[in-house]
């Protein structure tokens, strides 16, 4: 019998528990996430770094872009949790202040230059909110399943719009986003269809809300596009179900979860433990804080 082969890490695959079952009986559903689904659709090294290999290949530094992107969306998240008369433009620096992430500044002078930055950010972004306004949901769990998947994720923030539903993700990176982004987003369809079934509303309204250029892109789905994202992702998982397969069966893991090189090789947490990624010129972990502040309209 063939023993799967080591990885370049010095670490095969733990093996998965097997139980037995009858004949006929109903595959068991695919529990997942949209990072789940994304880290497989990016890279199929990576998802086997993060969810199949055991003990994990170590991470990388942490990221700044990470680091600002939380404490964003953290403070957003505090915002809403404070009474309505509470919810003033002299709360956001607390608010910001309280959920910092300090991790992968250059230095105190970047890092002080990105707080103020994002602090703007959100002075503008809340501007334009009605202090009254209540979401359904802020940072919201959603779950559905389907014949393949078991699906939960969190949204950002769910809102009630003239009897349906509709879904808002904060984004605090790359500039350009455009309604192709909204109606590509694979996870913000996931999210609509769980959303929907959840709520019992119609969910259809997705959007992507930029914060450094204070846009917001957005695209209403229709139940058939909506439909073909679900297929998609139950296809990964398919994709991902035999891929565990052959590595329990004896195929090389390195084969099984080939990597798919590519820039995103430079941003990539386990790139060290990657021999294709080990190849790509190191980025420094502030790269994406220099692209953020330099880009127009942040």
């Amino acid at each position: 019998m063939r023993r799967p082969t080591s990885s370049p890490t010095g670490r095969a695959p733990a093996p998965r528990s097997e139980q037995l079952g009858f004949a006929g009986m109903p595959e068991r559903l695919f529990v997942c996430t949209p990072s789940k689904l994304g880290a497989y659709a990016d890279c199929p090294r990576r998802y086997r770094y993060s969810y199949v290999d055991r003990p994990a290949p170590p991470k990388g530094p942490p990221w700044a872009h990470n680091s600002l992107g939380a404490s964003v969306h953290t403070a957003l998240r505090s915002w809403f949790a404070l009474p309505p008369e509470r919810r003033v433009r002299e709360a956001l620096p607390g608010l910001l202040k309280g959920t910092w992430v300090r991790e992968g500044y250059r230095d105190d002078d970047q890092e002080r230059a990105v707080y103020r930055r994002a602090l703007d950010w959100l002075e503008s972004y809340v501007a334009g909110l009605d202090p009254e306004f209540e979401p359904l949901g802020v940072e919201r769990v959603v779950a559905v399943k389907t014949a393949v998947l078991a699906f939960n994720g969190r949204a950002d923030r769910i809102d009630a719009r003239g009897g349906e539903v509709v879904i808002v993700d904060y984004k605090t990176g790359r500039t350009g986003l455009d309604a192709d982004d909204a109606r590509g987003s694979q996870a913000l369809a996931l999210y609509a269809y769980a959303a929907e079934r959840v709520f019992r509303k119609p969910c259809r309204r997705v959007e992507l809300h930029h914060l450094p250029t204070g846009t917001v892109a957005a695209h209403d789905h229709t139940e058939a596009s909506i439909a073909r994202q679900v297929s998609r992702a139950e296809d990964t998982a398919r994709d991902i179900i035999e891929a565990e397969k052959a590595i329990a069966a004896g195929t090389d893991p390195d084969e099984a979860f080939p990597t798919t090189p590519g820039p995103m090789c430079g941003w990539c947490d386990f790139k060290r433990s990657c021999p294709v990624g080990a190849e790509v010129p190191n980025k420094d972990q502030w790269a994406g804080i220099d692209r953020t502040l330099t880009a127009p309209g942040s």
